[in-house]
């Protein structure tokens, strides 16, 4: 199994947000924030390469909202989904499945794209199979009013239309990539689980967002279910730390990777690194 991280680009959302009750007094050391309260955040993508299975898990935001919408999000940095693909050798027709962790618009929003004329909407991936999970898919389809204004039918309902969507049942999606899921961010938000030569990676999508959000307790305001967040939170990073598993971070600025081990104060960040290092 090959792994290659996208760059799909970076953005920005609120401190108070990501960091939910933690006073700003504790996390702005950690993750600066602008003027405007707002702190960077990337959309890292990951491609996985099995046999003959090209695999792309979340597509970021995309570029097909309009300008007011993305004024919003202040889009910024040099990532972009098909220039990273490129780089890695690599072309969007090629792309076998599209993994969606969750339908959050900056974790699916790549995976529609307007056609040609601009009448409606497609597939970015022509040939893929998109996989959601059956109750998350009726969660975001039917949504509350909370996250509402992040499940946009725009970036949902055409992957059904196509007849390109599959949903998983299990958790397993194929040898070497189990699947986890938690609810306590959005309903069945799936984390892909790697095997990759001796290492087991785990990506966190927005179960832990960054190395900063290790601390059991540091929960974002978007979880709808925080306490259960938490408490799935405690679990898994038990397991990573017990295990030795690698974390693979979505959303931090500039971490990719980090291992965690137990120490007296609790579950730590060990070391934090590319995800290149795990295979030079």
């Amino acid at each position: 199994m090959k792994l290659t991280v996208i760059d799909t680009g970076h953005f920005k959302l609120d401190g108070g947000a990501m960091f939910g009750v933690v006073p700003k007094s504790l996390w702005q050391p950690l993750y600066p924030a602008d003027e405007r309260n707002l702190c960077s955040w990337a959309m890292r993508c990951l491609l996985v390469e099995h046999g003959d299975r090209l695999i792309l898990i979340d597509t970021g935001m995309g570029n097909k909202q309009n300008d007011k919408f993305f004024a919003h999000y202040d889009l910024h940095g040099d990532g972009h989904l098909d220039k990273a693909l490129q780089q890695a050798g690599y072309h969007r027709s090629e792309i076998t499945d599209v993994f969606l962790t969750h339908l959050h618009f900056d974790h699916c929003g790549g995976a529609v794209e307007w056609n040609d004329d601009k009448s409606g909407y497609r597939p970015a991936f022509d040939k893929a199979r998109f996989w959601s999970n059956t109750e998350h898919w009726q969660w975001a389809t039917q949504p509350n009013a909370r996250e509402k204004a992040s499940f946009l039918s725009e970036n949902i309902l055409p992957l059904q239309e196509s007849g390109q969507l599959e949903m998983l049942s299990g958790d397993v999606f194929m040898p070497g990539f189990e699947v986890i899921r938690v609810s306590g961010h959005t309903e069945s938000m799936m984390l892909p689980l790697l095997s990759a030569g001796d290492n087991k990676i785990l990506y966190m999508a927005d179960l832990l967002p960054s190395p900063v959000h290790v601390p059991t307790a540091w929960v974002m305001a978007y979880d709808t279910r925080p306490l259960l967040t938490l408490s799935e939170k405690a679990e898994i990073l038990k397991r990573c730390a017990d295990e030795g598993w690698v974390l693979f971070f979505e959303h931090d600025k500039s971490v990719e990777c980090a291992t965690l081990h137990h120490t007296e104060k609790g579950i730590k960040v060990k070391e934090t690194f590319p995800l290149s290092a795990l295979f030079s």
